[in-house]
This record gives C-alpha cells, sequence and structure tokens, in this order.
C-alpha cells in the first residue's frame, strides 16, 4: 500500500475471493503509519488465528527498504504527499508514484533509468496533496522515464485537450490501461 486514505485501501474486503483460491493469509505491505492504520480500519482481516471464510486475512508487513516476493525486488520510494509521507514503489525499471505533492532529493536516485514511470498529475491548478498538471510534466521531465503514465486526474483533466500539451513520451492513464513490467 502506499497509503491508507480511503481511495487507495476502501478495496481490502475484496480480496476475499482470493483468501478462497489460495487458502491462505494474503501478505500486504506499507510504511509503519499504513499499516497501523490498515490494522486500525480493517482489524478483522488480520486476525493471526485460522482462516475466516466471508472475510479478507491479510498479514501486514512494515516495510522501510526494499524487499523480495517471489524473488521480485521491491523498493519503497518515499514521497511526500502534503504533509505525510507515502510510498511510491520501483520494481525493475516501472515505478508507480502515486498521491504525491514532492519528491525527496534522496528519492530521485531511486527512480532513475526507468523504461516505465507512473505518476500522479491531479489537476491543471495546484494542490495541496498532489502534483498539478505542470508539476507532473516538470518532475516527468526531470525523471526521465522512456514512457511517463498520468494518473489519479479529477475531472477537471480532459483527455482529448489535455494530451496535445503532453511531450511523445507522456500520455495519461486511462481505464483498462494494461502495463506489462
Amino acid at each position: 500500500f502506499t497509503h491508507a486514505h480511503a481511495d487507495h485501501i476502501f478495496g481490502m474486503d475484496d480480496l476475499r475471493r482470493f483468501n478462497m483460491m489460495q487458502n491462505e493469509r494474503i501478505p500486504v505491505y506499507g510504511n509503519e503509519e499504513t499499516i497501523r492504520r490498515l490494522q486500525s480500519i480493517f482489524d478483522y482481516a488480520f486476525d493471526s488465528g485460522k482462516l475466516r471464510k466471508g472475510m479478507p486475512n491479510v498479514s501486514g508487513h512494515i516495510i522501510s527498504r526494499s524487499f523480495n516476493l517471489n524473488g521480485v525486488e521491491i523498493i519503497p520510494v518515499p514521497l511526500i504527499h502534503g504533509k505525510m509521507e507515502v510510498y511510491g514503489y520501483r520494481i525493475g525499471s516501472f515505478a508507480y508514484c502515486t498521491d504525491v505533492s514532492k519528491i525527496p532529493e534522496a528519492s530521485y536516485k531511486l527512480l532513475t533509468g526507468l523504461d516505465v514511470l507512473v505518476l500522479d498529475a491531479l489537476r491543471e491548478r495546484p494542490h495541496y496533496t498532489h502534483f498539478s498538471l505542470e508539476q507532473a510534466m516538470m518532475e516527468a521531465e526531470k525523471i526521465k522515464a522512456k514512457r511517463t503514465y498520468f494518473t489519479h486526474m479529477n475531472h477537471n483533466i480532459d483527455f482529448e485537450i489535455h494530451s496535445r500539451l503532453l511531450k511523445n513520451t507522456i500520455q495519461f492513464s486511462y481505464d483498462g490501461l494494461v502495463l506489462e513490467i
């Protein structure tokens, strides 16, 4: 999890089906604050006893540095979302950085040499907790991924009109977009 805001966590109950298929707890990862909030909001999902049918069954893992998941290295990328530290994640040459208003200087090293960057670009006007379209374009130019996809746009972003403002290495994400990593 990048952070524990409602629009990022309220699909937790949909994990039930995966628990039934796997017959085991699903590990979830995040920084200390994110896991603490998830355990508070979804206390029923974190029970360490026997798997419970009809409920999500997860195990929380606090991370602060890279870790391996099924042989794949996952690197948390510290980001700022308003006043809150959140994580983006890098997997190979792919990075996912949503809900960000500032990238700490040390995090740029974690974002070099990317093939694909997914980056927050909420709206045209500045916002306290998200990159504006202009800020996102500047950050994309600074990071220099081969392809950048903007995400987390609100209804004020018009796909056709605003796409004309983007360089050919940048485009807006859309429902149904599939990126292979």
